[in-house]
């Protein structure tokens, strides 16, 4: 399996520490916050790494990785313009040759996720999302489970019917480069991630697995800090 780890985006939730630079830069306690993606797929088996980010960024992520991880073989593409994640993941297509594991440069995952990585190899689904129970849910997209199985997913819901959110971290097979062309802009003018699970749903081939342990979502300057501060105790 291979990696995708997706650092575009304008980071307008943490302005204005992001006016001049890209999010994924930022410190969470002692490291650049585009480490912790990183490190999520290598310890989970995971070397070929295809980052996705702006041009005017992609340089610097060259450099800064290249020096830090020499046991990961890296390769970038440029996004252009912020155009959604499924624009994004569809950028990555000549890089995958099987199933393959995205990231979002923004989310910090501590569980071992290597049975579900497995698994999915293993398995007749086409999509595997995380899920983790959260006080917030309307920041995120929501998933209904209904006897073991994602009935519904929604982006950013008003009133939620659930509070599990899907975080940024995603399987998929190949199967998803068709799916994404077939897609629809969203009423924000990008091709919407929730929009492209969804499809999994309607041909019963989205699977899920639920986190037990930490996860934070680092887009903002709340989940900036409350990560820097667990990173910093677990030292």
């Amino acid at each position: 399996m291979k990696g995708v780890v997706l650092a575009g985006g304008r980071g307008t939730r943490l302005r204005p520490m992001t006016k001049i630079m890209n999010k994924h830069v930022l410190p969470v306690y002692d490291e650049p916050m585009i480490f912790y993606p990183v490190r999520t797929l290598l310890k989970n088996g995971i070397s070929e790494i295809l980052v996705i980010s702006a041009p005017e960024y992609i340089g610097g992520y060259i450099q800064l990785l290249e020096e830090t991880f020499e046991n990961a073989e890296f390769s970038y593409k440029v996004q252009d313009k912020p155009a959604g994640i499924a624009h994004a993941i569809q950028l990555a297509e000549r890089f995958v040759d099987g199933t393959f594991a995205v990231v979002l440069g923004d989310n910090i995952v501590m569980d071992d996720i290597r049975e579900d990585i497995t698994g999915f190899d293993d398995s007749d689904e086409d999509c595997m999302i995380f899920l983790k129970e959260v006080s917030d849910p309307s920041r995120y997209g929501v998933a209904e489970v209904e006897d073991d199985r994602v009935v519904d997913l929604k982006e950013k819901p008003d009133s939620p019917e659930t509070n599990t959110a899907v975080i940024g971290l995603y399987l998929y097979t190949s199967d998803v480069f068709e799916r994404i062309p077939e897609l629809s802009k969203s009423d924000r003018g990008e091709l919407e991630v929730t929009d492209l699970n969804r499809t999994y749903i309607e041909d019963d081939a989205l699977g899920y697995s639920e986190l037990d342990g930490q996860w934070f979502d680092v887009g903002t300057p709340d989940g900036l800090l409350k990560a820097s501060n667990f990173v910093a105790e677990s030292r």
